[in-house]
């Protein structure tokens, strides 16, 4: 291994010993507490110290890294305090999580390491939110994010590159090449030679750098760094690497011949650099000797200090009140001077008033800058408030969504549109396990929306037209609305886009352009989780959201018999059970109509929650009204036989009758 010190002083070349041994020595250290059972899980980074130390050394304290399992070097390098970290890995209140995640899935805003997750693919997209964050400020800062082999097969390592590559954005995409995913070894998980090659096909300048040499990774990294900060743009990083121990403790090596381990223990980062610093004169075996014994002296005063702290004691509370974060509402009244307009224009009239309401909100989409997205509701908006705010995005919702998460890091707001609410299956993944668990996690804040165009009765088939709520309220971290009127669906996107929690926000495309309402012409807001008492009556309860609530509507308009309370619940998480719970013991029956399919759908919770709170108010059994369990089909008869709205009536007279 050939060393070039360039022209760093004897203090630099000192200065990154200090910074690879120190991880290393920890490391010794846990491998023995593992084996003692004070360590539940452990994954190595031996070997690789050079890569995650020599990249946080070029950057600057201010500049967000985003590090994987292995990258102790990250979190030793920004100074983390060792007695934090061992709370963290030991479950303790101490710790980033509060006893929530394990080793190294977590984030500190006040060290600007942003942690992983274990889908790992979402972590290069948040860098790219990150960086176009920093982008918009033009403050010359630089995003560095790890990721290793493996997850270059995951499609969220693509989109990443594509969209870093089409936005010019200054991200350094490190790859740990260490040999093996797991037991999978390279071969099997790629065929190109170099994953730098990879960078070509995106227009991105990529580089193969030696991951064990300290002093290659540091001088490269110093220039790239300084290139990309006098001309924002992305590089792929391949260092070349061995994991030197299992994919985590338990699993071993068994499955690395001997002759590769041998080849590589060769070539040990930390030993070779030593070695280096000893042959020119720069490390004495005094100053080494030194060095040693103070690390090791530092992990063990924090380990005394970890093990001193008492274990979590848990509370309901406590967990269910970290879920989201705290967000006081702001009440804003809505003026006199009303217009009358459709649903749509309720819609873009929030947005707008939002995006100037908030110069750090930035609206992301298909198609949504000059063309002004698939309905239109963004038309004009370029002109207004510019491409930097205002962005078109390749069609990768998963790296989408990511990048929102990233700006939300970053101090920005983030709004991602899906073109229609079926495609955010390909971005489920950021949603449900990165922006609904951060803030349970450790207690970063996911400040995006996601508007969700949805919903039947335009004969647009199986992949334009379903309304996939229950896809999301299901999953704890995450608010859902479902307006039904304009005048709805402007307060509340307006409230959803303050509170600084994830929103999917549902927005029926059948209602855009047919339903019209007076509404206030300045900006107001409403409370997310209050229902509206659109009817009241004494005979049944009828509960609804989206179109059922106009299908309600005019079944009732056609039947004046019927005394009905109508309730919107306009929210679906948080959920109003109060406004339930008191309709249906003053009507004393109950019937939920949804546009979803019925098994698995919201009803069936709020049939069980009436049931356990309600049940000795019922004179009737809970009745849901929704459409077939089958996919939705195109045919204009077969759409109409799909959705409820003809069904509903006859399941209401005979809950009338029970």
């Amino acid at each position: 291994m050939i060393f070039y010190r360039q022209n760093l002083t004897d203090a630099q070349l000192l200065d990154l010993y200090k910074k690879i041994l120190k991880p290393r020595l920890i490391e010794e250290k846990m491998l023995i507490l593992i084996r003692q059972g004070k360590v539940s899980k452990w994954f190595s980074g031996i070997g690789q110290e050079a890569i995650a130390v020599g990249v946080t050394a070029i950057l600057d304290e201010s500049e967000y890294v985003l590090p994987m399992h292995r990258n102790l070097g990250v979190f030793t390098t920004r100074n983390i305090p060792l007695h934090r970290l061992f709370s963290q890995w030991q479950g303790k209140a101490n710790g980033f999580t509060k006893g929530r995640d394990r080793s190294f899935h977590f984030g500190t805003q006040e060290y600007k390491i942003i942690g992983m997750i274990s889908h790992l693919g979402p972590q290069l997209g948040i860098a790219d939110g990150i960086a176009l964050a920093d982008k918009l400020q033009k403050n010359k800062k630089i995003t560095a994010v790890f990721t290793g082999e493996g997850a270059t097969s995951e499609g969220d390592f693509h989109e990443a590159l594509n969209i870093a590559a089409v936005w010019k954005l200054p991200v350094m995409f490190v790859i740990e090449n260490n040999g093996y995913g797991l037991s999978t070894p390279t071969n099997e998980q790629y065929a190109c030679e170099n994953l730098a090659d990879k960078g070509v096909g995106y227009g991105i300048d990529s580089y193969i750098i030696d991951g064990n040499n300290i002093l290659e990774v540091y001088n490269k990294l110093s220039q790239l760094k300084k290139h990309m900060q006098e001309d924002p743009h992305p590089v792929l990083l391949e260092f070349k690497t061995f994991r030197m121990r299992g994919h985590e403790e338990a699993s071993g090596t068994k499955y690395v011949p001997q002759e590769l381990m041998d080849e590589w223990a060769a070539k040990d980062p930390v030993t070779n650099y030593r070695d280096y610093l000893t042959e020119i004169g720069v490390l004495t075996a005094e100053y080494d000797e030194q060095l040693h014994a103070e690390i090791k002296q530092e992990i063990d005063e924090n380990l005394a200090i970890a093990n001193a702290e008492s274990e979590i004691i848990p509370t309901y509370s406590g967990e269910l009140d970290d879920v989201y974060k705290p967000y006081q509402y702001e009440e804003v009244s809505p003026s006199s001077e009303i217009k009358n307009v459709r649903f749509i224009d309720a819609i873009r009239n929030s947005l707008e008033q939002s995006m100037l309401r908030h110069n750090n909100l930035v609206i992301m989409g298909q198609d949504i800058a000059e063309y002004g997205g698939a309905f239109k509701i963004t038309d004009g908006f370029v002109e207004l408030f510019g491409k930097g705010r205002v962005r078109n995005t390749p069609i990768c919702e998963s790296a989408v969504i990511s990048a929102g998460m990233g700006l939300s890091i970053n101090g920005y707001k983030a709004i991602v549109e899906m073109q229609f609410a079926d495609f955010v299956s390909t971005g489920f993944n950021p949603i449900v396990n990165l922006l609904a668990k951060s803030h349970y996690r450790w207690g970063e804040k996911a400040d995006v929306v996601v508007r969700m165009p949805c919903g039947g009765g335009t004969q647009a088939g199986p992949f334009h037209s379903q309304t996939n709520e229950a896809w999301f309220t299901k999953t704890p971290g995450l608010k859902v609305v479902y307006p039904a009127f304009p005048y709805d669906a402007k307060g509340l996107l307006n409230s959803s886009i303050n509170d600084p929690n994830p929103v999917l926000f549902f927005e029926h495309k059948q209602l855009y352009r047919s339903v019209y309402q007076d509404i206030p012409v300045d900006y107001y807001t409403i409370p997310l989780g209050k229902a509206a008492l659109l009817k009241e009556g004494n005979q049944v309860t009828i509960i609804a959201f989206g179109a059922p609530v106009h299908w309600a509507l005019d079944t009732l308009a056609n039947n004046p018999d019927i005394k009905a309370d109508l309730i919107d619940l306009r929210t679906l998480q948080p959920l109003d059970t109060e406004t339930i719970f008191a309709s249906v013991k003053k009507t004393g029956k109950v019937i939920i109509y949804q546009e979803d399919t019925l098994f698995g759908g919201i009803a069936s919770d709020i049939s069980a929650l009436i049931m356990e709170e309600c049940f000795e108010y019922l004179d009737a059994p809970v009745k849901r009204v929704a459409s077939l369990d089958s996919p939705i089909p195109f045919t204009k008869a077969l759409e109409d036989q799909f959705l409820p709205k003809n069904r509903f009536e006859e399941v209401l007279s005979d809950l009338l009758k029970y």
